[in-house]
């Protein structure tokens, strides 16, 4: 009701009523706890305010710091779901309640004040959120931000630069919102970055800044970058070259990425500057040009910033638009200006191009494009004049490049052929030229359409003619595309249909698309001599082959849906037929079908793959009765034994089963569900789950009892799995539904991510696509026996039987610990003292640790060595038992942690002395045990034993074998080491004359053996 009332305040209360009903309602504040009713309270408070925001603007101004002060505590004690009503109620009053009148007014201050007191220690829980508001009162305030919201921007900096802090993605949005309304340079005055010796009095180094300034600038003044940044990069440019004299790599290396990313903040000052007739003179101009040439490591960031400065300026210039940084009047200024510089620029980037590798210069591709779209036509043409005239002199002496130029190893280090670059560099240029000039691109690109021996240059081939062909109707290149396509170009296409590379289809497909779209009535013979060209580029191996060769489809289809006649003899191939063919879309799926009949089943699998999808787009424009011929004889080929073959046909079953209506499709299960049932129980290339997928479609469309009428009675089982899933489904539903009321914190999560998938699967590929692939997934998740969150729950109560188990939603009202620090106690006035509190117990932490400690196996001696969980727990139970009989004697059992003994011989940092009475610490890593250490747990006095044998004649008896003897049973055992085979180590001062000495665990066990040696 009083949303009804807030929906026509300005027509039924006047701005006194208004105010006492929405203080009225502000009475009726509810306890954070209570979520329902203070999600509905702060809803209605949100749209109560903003219609009294267009009622009386002044009074609602006033109003607003006392209202967020209330609204905040939301913030910090509400559950989840309040907590998000509560952020969105004052991120609306932050964008609607403030007047633009009052944007640099005390009342902001008291806002600022408010929302500042949310980064304290006791919103630790919501400081994601109340960044948000922050971000939000930037944008709004904008330039009026600065110098009140300078502190809040210092307090944010520090908290992000804690090492232990969790926020950092939100305090970076915080920041990023300052650089967008303060602009960079006051940003850089409140928090300099520092890395020039420091000239600030808090001498902080911010390096971390510059990546998130690139992100952000936006419509700064260039001249900022000219004056202050660009002496910066070079500083540190020259530390790093003086570093480099010095030997000091890592800070030379160091200063070299601070350099390259000042100069990255060039991009962000070039996106629309207001000053650029005054800041980008011609000694900006050539600086820049010569680190384009001179230093490759700066050359994409410069060609970055060239390129969004001038593609925003055009943009700009050519359009009527109010809401600009500058005015259009001013673009055009600015465009010219530009173009004074353009012609030095592209001799300077085509040299560049021509001797960069093939694999990095796409960035200068498109540097180029971006200046050829400010300059003159004339100089254009002239342009293109001359590259022409190299790339003629490039083929005279042009050879294929071997097998050996064509790796990517050899293309990462080398530049293409003079002719591929000359060439690359005419198609940029084809949108641009006249009549005359796109007649020389034309006869190049004839010559490079039928080399046959360079796959690359045949490329470009058709790349240039397609370029040219998809320009628009009154251009001058389309015009002479539509003159020679007669004569020479369909020509030339059909009998090319030979020799075209693996590597050019797709371009050669684009062509005929573009072709294809705007055919006379009297060049319609090229759509069926092009037709199997299209059909077999839907089972290329290239994804943006295959698309193009489906659009290429279509446009045909649309194009004879358009009518014509067809003159099969120019066509050639069969003389049986008609010498004429009307154009339809009937005669185009006839021309299409014919491929069934083909030889091979890679066309058939092919044609099939056509059908489905122009039958998915034409359908409605086909006769029912021609729809079910068609579907009767693909239907024959779903139960081939080619599984190519087959996997197309259950493609082209999903599709009818989705266009075709109910009444057609019902008449004809009989004939679906046989045929898709000989894959039922075939797994190889997932056909199982495409036919349990149709079926499953086909059920929820035609009923689970049609589709049980038409399967097959061996087949019976598939239905009675269908109908228990279809029940289980349903009772998750119901019990999502009845959890939805107790657990409205995890609903509305789960409805929100779902959402959210369900959106990114709607924005990925066609509704074709879906069709054929996107659904499987989705049954694949239901063929679980149980749903998966009822399954987790299940081994919960399982684990939890006989015990009770609590959860709680709220996050604020969970435990908080503190992380000890070792040098002394901890200084809760400091502000870093929140980077030592977890919400996390650090008992299960180091436990978790300790378990994901012992299942992760050791490495000893190039093996992997796993621990005997019996042996540990036997040495347990007899410290235990050695313990109470010592207590029971009473004799005093030392704690652990004051035997500090014990310590000296088990803890990293232990040590022990040597027989010359020298230290030696124990090089002990961590997991390490004591074994692994050689302390000894059995002789006197616990001395660690040395890692290596002593010398001497005493190591002639040592005894090999006893870690593999059994204290309980005969024979040996495994103890976590190799396996117990007998072998002696040699030691050559135990040989004596060919005599081995072995002391075993027998009493007679001295024998002597001849070794020859």
């Amino acid at each position: 009701a009083l949303e009804t009332v807030f929906a026509s305040a300005g027509e039924s209360l006047d701005e006194d009523q208004f105010r006492d009903l929405l203080i009225s309602v502000i009475d009726l504040k509810p306890n954070s706890s209570d979520s329902a009713t203070s999600e509905a309270w702060l809803n209605i408070i949100q749209k109560g305010y903003i219609a009294y925001a267009q009622i009386g603007a002044e009074a609602c101004f006033q109003s607003l710091p006392d209202l967020i002060d209330l609204v905040l505590p939301d913030i910090e004690l509400g559950k989840s779901s309040t907590r998000d009503a509560a952020t969105r109620c004052v991120w609306a009053l932050i964008r609607e309640c403030i007047p633009d009148s009052k944007l640099g007014s005390d009342g902001v201050q008291a806002i600022i004040k408010v929302l500042a007191g949310g980064l304290s220690y006791r919103y630790r829980e919501s400081w994601a959120l109340v960044f948000l508001l922050i971000a939000a009162l930037f944008q709004r305030l904008g330039k009026f931000a600065h110098p009140s919201m300078d502190a809040v921007a210092k307090e944010v900096a520090n908290m992000r630069m804690e090492p232990e802090f969790q926020f950092k993605d939100e305090a970076d949005a915080v920041l990023g919102a300052a650089i967008r309304a303060v602009g960079p340079q006051v940003f850089l005055e409140i928090l300099p970055l520092n890395l020039d010796g420091g000239q600030s009095q808090d001498n902080v180094g911010r390096a971390w800044l510059l990546p998130l300034m690139k992100s952000h600038i936006r419509n700064a003044p260039l001249g900022y970058f000219v004056l202050t940044m660009l002496p910066l990069a070079d500083k540190l440019s020259v530390q790093s070259q003086q570093f480099v004299s010095q030997n000091r790599e890592l800070e030379a290396k160091i200063y070299n990425a601070l350099s390259q990313q000042v100069w990255a903040l060039l991009s962000g000052f070039c996106n629309v500057p207001v000053d650029i007739l005054d800041s980008f003179t011609v000694g900006f101009a050539e600086r820049l040009a010569n680190e384009i040439l001179e230093v490759p490591a700066t050359r994409s960031a410069i060609c970055g910033a060239l390129q969004t400065l001038l593609t925003a300026v055009h943009a700009l210039a050519h359009t009527e638009s109010a809401n600009g940084p500058i005015t259009q009047q001013q673009a055009l200024a600015a465009e010219m200006h530009l173009a004074r510089f353009a012609p030095d620029y592209l001799a300077q980037l085509f040299n560049v191009f021509a001797l960069s590798p093939g694999n990095g210069r796409g960035y200068l591709m498109d540097t180029i494009t971006a200046f050829l779209a400010v300059i003159t036509p004339g100089e254009v043409n002239a342009t293109f004049a001359k590259v022409c005239a190299m790339l003629d002199q490039a083929l005279k002496s042009h050879k294929p490049p071997t097998a050996a130029e064509l790796t990517e190893r050899y293309l990462e280090a080398h530049p293409p052929p003079t002719a591929h670059t000359m060439t690359d560099l005419a198609i940029v240029m084809a949108p641009y030229l006249d009549t005359e000039h796109a007649q020389m691109l034309v006869r190049a690109a004839f010559v490079l359409a039928n080399q046959s021996e360079d796959a690359m240059l045949q490329k470009k081939g058709y790349k240039a003619l397609s370029r040219l062909a998809a320009q628009s109707a009154e251009s001058p290149a389309r015009q002479l595309i539509e003159s020679v396509m007669t004569e020479q170009l369909i020509p030339m296409l059909i009998e090319s249909a030979g020799s075209v590379g693996a590597g050019s289809w797709r371009d050669r497909l684009m062509l005929i698309s573009a072709l294809a779209r705007n055919l006379a009535d009297d060049q319609l013979h090229f759509i069926p001599a092009m037709l199997s060209e299209a059909i077999m580029g839907t089972k290329e191996a290239n994804e943006r082959a295959r698309n193009v060769a489906f659009e290429t489809l279509l446009v045909m289809g649309q194009r004879m849906g358009q009518g014509g006649v067809i003159h099969m003899a120019t066509v050639g191939g069969d003389t049986g037929m008609a010498a004429e063919q009307d154009a339809n879309i009937v005669e185009f799926f006839k021309m299409t079908a014919a491929g069934l009949a083909a030889q091979t089943p890679h066309m058939v699998s092919a044609t099939i793959a056509a059908i489905s999808r122009t039958l998915f787009e034409f359908h409605e424009q086909l006769d029912v009765q021609f729809i079910i011929e068609l579907m009767s004889t693909v239907l024959m080929f779903v139960v081939n034994n080619n599984r190519e073959i087959s996997k197309s046909s259950l493609g082209f079953v999903k599709v009818i089963a989705v266009v075709l209506p109910k009444d057609v499709l019902l008449p004809h299960l009989d004939e679906i569900v046989p045929s898709i049932c000989k894959w039922s129980h075939e797994y190889k290339n997932q056909m199982r789950l495409k036919c349990r997928h149709i079926l499953d479609r086909l059920a929820r469309r035609l009923g689970l009892d049609a589709v049980a009428k038409a399967m097959p009675e061996e087949h019976q089982k598939l239905i009675i799995n269908m109908r228990k899933r279809e029940q289980r489904l349903q009772r998750a539903k119901e019990n999502g539904g009845a959890q939805q009321s107790t657990n409205g914190d995890s609903a509305q999560a789960k409805t929100v991510a779902a959402a959210a998938t369900a959106a990114g699967k709607k924005s990925f590929g066609s509704a074709f696509e879906d069709i054929i692939y996107g659904s499987e997934s989705e049954f694949e998740d239901s063929e679980d026996e149980q749903p998966g969150g009822a399954k987790k729950r299940n081994d919960r109560a399982k684990k939890n039987k006989g015990g009770r188990q609590v959860e709680s939603g709220d996050a604020t009202r969970a435990g908080a610990w503190i992380k000890e620090d070792t040098d002394g106690p901890l200084d809760f006035l400091d502000r870093s003292a929140f980077t030592h509190f977890s919400t996390i117990d650090p008992a299960m932490a180091a436990t978790a640790k300790a378990r994901r400690a012992r299942s992760e196996p050791k490495v000893r001696n190039g093996k992997f060595v796993f621990d005997d969980e019996e042996e540990d727990e036997r040495k347990a139970k007899a410290a235990a038992k050695a313990a109470a009989e010592a207590v029971q004697d009473g004799a005093s059992v030392p704690d652990a942690s004051e035997d500090y003994y014990l310590q000296s011989l088990t803890s990293k940092e232990g040590f022990y002395r040597t027989a010359n009475q020298k230290i030696k610490f124990h090089k002990r890593k961590a997991g390490d045990s004591d074994e692994e250490m050689g302390i000894a747990s059995d002789n006197e006095g616990g001395v660690p034993k040395p890692s290596m044998a002593k010398k001497g004649k005493g190591n002639a008896g040592t005894v090999y074998g006893r870690e593999f003897r059994s204290k309980k049973a005969q024979g040996d055992v495994k103890r976590g080491n190799v396996d117990p085979y007998a072998y002696v180590p040699l030691n050559p001062k135990t040989m004596k004359k060919g005599a081995i000495a072995i002391k075993g665990n027998s009493k007679k066990d001295k024998r002597t053996r001849g070794v020859k040696g």
